[in-house]
């Protein structure tokens, strides 16, 4: 099987930041252990040579990744590589991936991955547009951009049942019949981070939580500084959180200048430490092994996060609200729905080791069938 795997990387020069990358960058090689032929066409390869490679261009911006896939590059590429299987990772695209084929007459399946998603549910049922995605009222046109993505695709792989649910529903809302399409394929845990949790030490009375997620105003930072502060002060906790950008170009920031406000807020918050891996994957490692437990995002359309995986594979328990995929893979004890309930399970995660160790163990089962061998069998089957 020939698969092209069409990535976008959304910042090529923090690619530890990148959860659709890193994915790529264990997935591919995956899948070429298991027989196939995989070229993986991005801004740059994934780290094993075997993986073929086409270089590509960044967009310049979210949005022109989704409005302006670039057909003639595409038919060129189809020509090129004459695949059996294009995936899309960026799920707008797929009726321009579609054009390209029907115009390099070449018969391919296309396998959209909805790596994120525009929009959530509430609880209510209701719609909600992903703020990320509205800048100047875009998110009505990015919505419906996904959905004609839906309708190209053969195949329409997710991260979660969430997820899946969500899904279902914005396409029933928008007129799309997925008929048998949608498949849950889950993402690979990394092979570098994964530790057994019988050798991991419980916290002896006070407790590192890490919270490693990108600090976007979509992805709930607020909330989180509202809670760190609770923490803080009533727990026997610090945090360390991650700096996962650095320095952004000038346009990155200009439309969307809410991580450096956060990070300068954290920053000066007490009890807090700023850390970097400097996209280093080892020196990540030893964060996440220098911390006790991890904080999920407060984002509402979370329908999968790379970062509380990693976390769980290291054997460290993840707290978080009880919302979307979260509720669904976090352990039931270690969700919350109020600062009190968060205070409360710090404090056992802090000073209660049986309580800890439990949870340290049940977070790494959690990824036990999250090898990139097993996830890519999932893949390869999806497709066929």
């Amino acid at each position: 099987m020939r698969v092209l795997y069409l990535l976008n990387v959304s910042n090529s020069s923090q690619l530890s930041a990148d959860s659709g990358y890193t994915f790529a960058d264990l997935l591919a090689p995956a899948m070429t252990d298991a027989g196939a032929e995989v070229t993986v066409a991005s801004p740059v390869p994934v780290g094993d040579p075997r993986v073929h490679f086409a270089p590509t261009t960044s967009p310049f911006t979210k949005y022109r990744a989704r409005f302006d896939p670039g057909v003639d590059a595409l038919v060129t590429l189809m020509r090129e590589r004459q695949p059996e299987v294009v995936v899309a990772n960026q799920i707008e695209a797929a009726p321009a991936i579609r054009v390209a084929l029907l115009e390099a007459g070449v018969d391919a399946l296309i396998a959209g991955y909805c790596h994120y998603l525009p929009f959530s549910f509430t609880d209510t049922g209701a719609l909600e547009l992903d703020p990320a995605m509205d800048d100047r009222g875009l998110g009505r046109s990015v919505l419906l951009a996904f959905a004609a993505g839906l309708a190209a695709c053969d195949r329409v792989l997710v991260h979660s049942s969430t997820a899946a649910s969500w899904i279902t529903a914005a396409a029933a809302r928008t007129g799309v019949d997925l008929g048998d399409k949608l498949h849950i394929v889950p993402a690979p845990r990394d092979v570098r981070l994964v530790r057994d949790p019988d050798g991991i030490m419980p916290p002896q009375g006070r407790a590192t939580g890490l919270y490693n997620h990108r600090l976007y105003a979509h992805y709930g930072t607020a909330r989180f500084t509202q809670l760190a502060l609770r923490l803080i002060a009533d727990a026997p906790v610090r945090l360390t959180v991650m700096d996962l950008f650095g320095t952004r170009s000038p346009e990155r920031i200009r439309l969307d200048p809410s991580p450096e406000r956060h990070l300068e807020e954290l920053g000066t918050t007490d009890g807090v430490t700023i850390a970097s891996d400097r996209g280093d994957r080892i020196r990540y490692r030893n964060l996440l092994a220098g911390a006790h437990f991890g904080i999920a995002p407060f984002r509402p359309g979370c329908p999968w996060s790379m970062s509380v995986i990693d976390c769980q594979a290291m054997g460290l328990p993840v707290i978080g609200p009880r919302t979307g995929w979260l509720a669904e893979h976090i352990d039931n004890e270690l969700l919350f729905d109020t600062d009190e309930q968060a205070v409360r399970i710090t404090e056992r995660l802090a000073t209660e080791p049986e309580f800890y160790l439990l949870h340290a163990k049940r977070a790494f089962a959690s990824t036990a069938d999250l090898t990139p061998e097993a996830v890519a069998a999932r893949y390869l089957e999806a497709v066929r």
